[in-house]
C-alpha cells in the first residue's frame, strides 16, 4: 500500500517536475505559479524573492507583488536565522529538498515590512517546504518554497497569548493556572471564553498540540514508538494509544508504517 509519505513525495515531485517543464517559458512559470492554490515564493540564486503568487498575497493582505519582488531577499531576513533555519535554507539553495514543520510565522515583521494595516491575524503557524528548480544541465537555477497553513487564530489577543504559551509548552505537564495566567484571566473566566472563541477547551487544544508532535516523532525513524511517547512526554499505554488513535484514526504503530518507508 502506498503510504502518505510516498503520495507526498509523488506530489512533490510532479510539482517539481512542470515547474522545470517551463523554466524558459517565463510568462507561462509565472501563470504557473500564480494559479497554485497554496502560497509560494520563487527565488533566484543570490536570494532575491522573483515571483510570488495570489494565495501568498492574500495569506497576508500584502497590496502588491512588486512590494515582494527584487525586494526581499531570504538571506537577509532576520527571522530566517532567529529561527535557526540558515543551514536549511543553504541546503535548499545547494539542491536539496527540504520541509520545516508547524513554523510560527512572524506576523509583526512581515506587518512591518509590507506596512499592512489591517492585518487582524493574531497568531499562525506553517509547514514550509523548500525545492530547487533545475535548468537543462542540472544546475539549480531557481529555489521554490511553499508555505502550507495548518493554525491560524483571529480571537482575542488574550486568547492568543494563552494559546502561544500552549505552543512553547506543550512538551510540559498541562497547567491550567499558568495557561490562565499568560491570558491574564481567571482559571474559570478563561475556560469559559477560549472554548468559545477557539471551539475546545484549553485542555483538548493542548492534548491536540501533543499528539501533533507525538505525529511528527512517529516519522523520525531515528526513534522507537516508544521514544518518540517518551520525548511528547507521553506514557507508553493503553490509554495514551487511544487518545492518539481517536484524534488520528489509527494505532500509533499503524501511523508510522503508513508514515514511514
Amino acid at each position: 500500500m502506498e503510504s502518505i509519505h510516498d503520495s507526498k513525495q509523488d506530489r512533490l515531485s510532479m510539482l517539481q517536475a512542470s515547474f522545470e517543464a517551463v523554466l524558459g517559458q517565463e510568462e507561462l512559470f509565472s501563470k504557473i505559479i500564480d494559479f497554485f492554490p497554496y502560497p509560494i515564493e520563487v527565488f533566484a540564486r543570490d536570494g532575491t524573492a522573483v515571483m510570488v503568487n495570489r494565495a501568498m498575497l492574500t495569506e497576508f493582505g500584502v497590496a502588491s507583488q512588486d512590494m515582494i519582488i527584487g525586494k526581499y531577499n531570504i538571506f537577509q531576513d532576520p527571522e530566517i536565522d532567529k529561527n535557526g533555519l540558515s543551514d536549511l535554507v543553504k541546503e535548499v539553495f545547494n539542491g536539496q529538498t527540504r520541509t520545516v514543520t508547524n513554523i510560527k510565522v512572524p506576523l509583526k515583521s512581515i506587518q512591518e515590512r509590507y506596512t499592512i494595516e489591517n492585518l487582524d491575524i493574531k497568531s499562525m503557524y506553517q509547514d514550509a517546504t523548500g525545492f530547487p528548480i533545475r535548468d537543462e544541465r542540472g544546475e539549480v537555477s531557481h529555489v521554490a518554497v511553499i508555505f502550507i497553513t495548518r493554525r491560524i487564530y483571529k480571537g482575542k489577543v488574550s486568547i492568543a497569548n494563552a494559546i502561544e504559551y500552549l505552543e512553547k509548552n506543550w512538551d510540559q505537564e498541562y497547567n491550567l493556572s499558568e495557561t490562565a495566567k499568560a491570558a491574564g484571566l481567571s482559571t474559570y473566566h478563561f475556560s469559559r471564553v477560549f472554548k468559545i472563541d477557539v471551539g475546545m477547551t484549553p485542555y483538548s487544544y493542548y492534548r491536540k498540540l501533543k499528539m501533533e508532535h507525538l505525529m511528527e516523532k512517529l516519522r523520525d525513524t531515528n526513534l522507537t514508538v516508544k521514544e518518540a511517547f517518551n520525548v511528547c512526554g507521553l506514557e507508553y499505554n493503553g490509554h495514551s494509544f487511544s487518545v492518539f488513535k481517536k484524534h488520528v484514526g489509527v494505532t500509533p504503530l499503524k501511523y508510522r508504517e503508513m508514515t514511514v518507508k
